[in-house]
């Protein structure tokens, strides 16, 4: 099996320009593919994810990946999959989101002489004349064209901004620029940007007569069936400050059956065969199989002792309740109000949930213990020492688990 064929039975393409050709650069490691991600945050999420197992695959194989850091593209904005226009960010804060970012994308990819590369289209767009640009190149699209465009559609009923508007062009612009720089032959990308990929290869094709194609990854999200990046109303985030090595496990031990497979081909290494036995587990040993997905995931975001202590911790609470290693919420004395704390306010705090009203719900539908014992009084509150020392061990549903202790 070719390493194009790989993909495609891992479920990784979607749709591709000129695929012949495409298997060909891929298969023979001729591949020059750039990856884009925007710093709307300080860290990358699990969205981002299967966009950084690609490019170690096809390094892996010999092809060299570009990561596009958006610096530039970052001051925009992505319309794609919005509702509304999304929070303008300071451009300090961009560049630091900017650098965070890059320490993520760094432990996937090999940087480095002959090897990948690391690039901000901050370098090339920020500095761009308007009307020059408009002179050379706003003559290649099609306002018309544009418009029929799956990124825009969503948008129109609401309002789409000129300023969200150039953000075709903008990612179309970068694809020239790094074919002129690096010899970029190949974008990749979600399903959500095919529209801004197809820009690029026709932008380089009717201005430079290059030979761009465009290769485009279906992604783990809403629309494709497998809920992804969520937890507890909080983005799923690769960084350990923000979301623990043991609810990122979880997260994944936790997804539908019928995701099991998908996962496993997507988004870990494991040997066609190999997952292929696990799909043929059934019934009890269905949880195996998720076990080892959330392992497999885990591994590669945190590492292997990271991974190892999430699975035993998981393993520890359902076996007795109770374990070491599993997330912690430190409470100060100015969380307490006359030495006392509500559940509401535990339940929240500890990140469990979003809001008091979610909370409330929570405890309504008998969904919460703390200290082993159910919950369900709205108005249960717990004094200053419960919490002091080890504090107490509050779970919302059956695998959500947080120990709360009082800071001193």
């Amino acid at each position: 099996m070719t390493l194009y064929e790989e993909l495609k039975a891992r479920g990784l393409v979607a749709q591709t320009t000129g695929e012949d050709e495409v298997a060909r650069l891929i298969d023979g490691g001729d591949a020059v593919f750039y990856i884009g991600y925007d710093p709307t945050a300080d860290s990358l999420t699990a969205g981002h994810y299967m966009t950084l197992c690609l490019m170690k695959r096809l390094q892996t194989a010999g092809n060299r990946p570009i990561a596009l850091a958006g610096g530039g593209t970052g001051m925009v904005g992505d319309p794609s999959g919005r509702q509304d226009l999304r929070k303008m960010m300071t451009v300090d804060t961009i560049d630091h989101n900017v650098a965070r970012i890059k320490e993520q994308i760094s432990r996937f990819i090999e940087f480095g002489e002959g090897k990948g590369l690391l690039v901000n289209n901050a370098d090339w767009l920020r500095n761009l004349n308007y009307l020059e640009f408009l002179r050379d190149f706003g003559a290649y699209f099609s306002v018309n064209r544009m418009l029929t465009a799956e990124c825009y559609k969503n948008r129109m009923e609401k309002g789409l901004t000129f300023l969200e508007f150039n953000y075709m062009i903008m990612q179309a612009y970068d694809f020239y620029e790094l074919f002129l720089r690096c010899g970029c032959n190949m974008q990749c990308g979600g399903d959500d940007q095919w529209s801004n990929m197809l820009a690029g290869a026709e932008l380089i094709r009717r201005k430079l007569q290059g030979d761009a194609h465009a290769l485009t990854i279906t992604l783990l999200t809403d629309s494709n069936g497998v809920k992804m990046g969520k937890t507890a109303g909080n983005a799923l985030w690769l960084d350990a400050n923000k979301t623990s090595p043991y609810e990122f496990f979880q997260y994944w031990r936790n997804v539908d059956d019928a995701d099991v497979v998908k996962c496993l081909n997507m988004l870990t290494f494991l040997p066609l065969d190999r997952i292929a036995e696990l799909a043929s587990w059934r019934d009890k040993k269905t949880n195996e199989a998720k076990e080892i997905l959330a392992y497999e995931v885990t591994k590669q975001i945190h590492g292997e002792d990271a991974a190892a202590a999430a699975r035993d911790t998981a393993r520890a609470l359902f076996s007795s309740g109770g374990a070491a290693d599993m997330p912690e919420t430190a409470l100060s004395e100015a969380d307490f109000t006359d030495g006392a704390i509500d559940i509401l306010a535990i339940l929240q705090k500890s990140g469990l949930v979003a809001s008091r009203s979610e909370a409330r719900r929570a405890v309504e539908q008998g969904g919460v213990e703390v200290g082993g014992e159910k919950v369900t009084d709205i108005a249960k509150k717990y004094a200053i020492e419960e919490l002091a020392g080890e504090g107490l061990i509050v779970r919302r549903g059956k695998k959500n688990f947080r120990r709360v202790a009082l800071c001193v």
